[in-house]
């Protein structure tokens, strides 16, 4: 049994200041900063520290759709429905470089792990990938027949994942530039991607209002959750690899726990519509955004202690290759387990499903 968590999540900060829907969001490494994005063309800078003013990037000619923090949280990439990428300092003069990236809407922009390079996917069908230094077109993967919607790395950034309109999730050999595997199963638009931090597992959500894990090692269909009562829209894992937490267009947020395969939390804080979601780098915070124009930020309150998980994550150089291997090793035990207790969970799931439904 998981331990029982202190508290519940608690709304901690709510910004205002799009005037139009939000699209999307992410966190800074050192938390300092909140990035988002809105169909009004504008990309905010929300400073964590109360009494901040935030910063307001001007540059896209529509909407911006995706945003990433590099890792070292000096840059800033947003992409946006005017088909171009602009990589941002994020400081109070808002500096960016431009590039025309793609000949259609740029739906996703990140970050390899250790910044050397940036994967963007657009409406164009196509998944590119560039190097951060001068933003270099390096090469492009096009396999998909409909709009891309998402491309993520692997953490070890020798993958890459991609979600689509043509209903797929496809697996990419970065250094072959091969389709490694298409995941076949949504019945709907596949609208988000990620990996789980372990790299062993990827997450996708759907407008088939589904979200599932794969084992991106067997490719074996592991988790399968109908919990929402519209289109998934936006997930992010927990850094722990413990939980997921999801958008969906029913205008919830849902928190799930991956080790007993089950709905922990429904978070009702935006009227319409939650298009976007994210953890904090330790996990310890996650940020939404709505059609209701609001950015929001929780606190989690799990049951975690915050400097272990960056432990794990960061281990010192020197302990790296041992705490590496006993992190993968905990955790392939941990997925073992959970694809053996996939049946229990679907039917656990089904009695929640049940109980929930008046």
């Amino acid at each position: 049994m998981a331990a029982p968590c202190p508290e519940d999540p608690s709304l901690e900060r709510h910004f205002k200041g799009h005037r139009d829907a939000v699209t999307c969001v992410d966190f800074s490494l050192n938390m300092k900063q909140l990035a988002s994005g809105s169909m009004d063309s504008c990309l905010m800078v929300w400073h964590m520290k109360p009494q901040s003013r935030a910063y307001r990037f001007t540059g896209h000619k529509d909407a911006v759709t995706c945003v990433n923090f590099s890792p070292s949280g000096h840059l800033l990439a947003s992409g946006s429905r005017d088909k171009t990428v602009r990589i941002w300092v994020p400081n109070v003069k808002g500096e960016s470089t431009v590039f025309r990236a793609h000949t259609a809407t740029v739906r996703s922009v990140h970050f390899c792990s250790d910044g050397q390079s940036l994967v963007t996917a657009s409406d164009d069908k196509t998944v590119k990938v560039w190097s951060t230094h001068r933003q270099k077109f390096l090469f492009s993967l096009s396999q998909h027949i409909n709009w891309v919607r998402c491309a993520k790395f692997s953490p070890d950034g020798r993958l890459i994942v991609s979600a689509s309109d043509d209903k797929t999730v496809k697996l990419w050999d970065k250094n072959s530039r091969e389709c490694v595997h298409s995941y076949c199963e949504h019945g709907g638009f596949v609208t988000y991607v990620d990996f789980h931090p372990s790299g062993t597992c990827i997450a996708a959500a759907s407008m088939d209002n589904t979200v599932k894990v794969w084992d991106v090692r067997t490719h074996r269909l592991l988790q399968h959750y109908q919990l929402h009562s519209a289109a998934v829209n936006a997930l992010s894992f927990h850094p722990s690899g413990n939980y997921l937490i999801t958008a969906s267009s029913d205008s919830t947020l849902k928190i799930l726990d991956l080790m007993e395969g089950r709905l922990l939390y429904t978070l009702h804080g935006h009227q319409g519509p939650a298009t976007t979601v994210a953890f904090s780098r330790t996990g310890e915070y996650f940020a939404s955004g709505g059609s209701d124009e609001q950015v929001m930020v929780w606190k989690s309150n799990f049951d975690v202690d915050y400097g272990e998980v960056l432990k794990v994550q960061r281990p010192p150089a020197t302990l790296a290759s041992s705490a590496e291997n006993l992190t993968v090793s905990i955790l392939e035990q941990r997925l073992t387990l959970t694809e053996d207790k996939l049946k229990q969970c679907l039917e656990n799931q089904q009695l929640i499903m049940q109980r929930t439904t008046p």
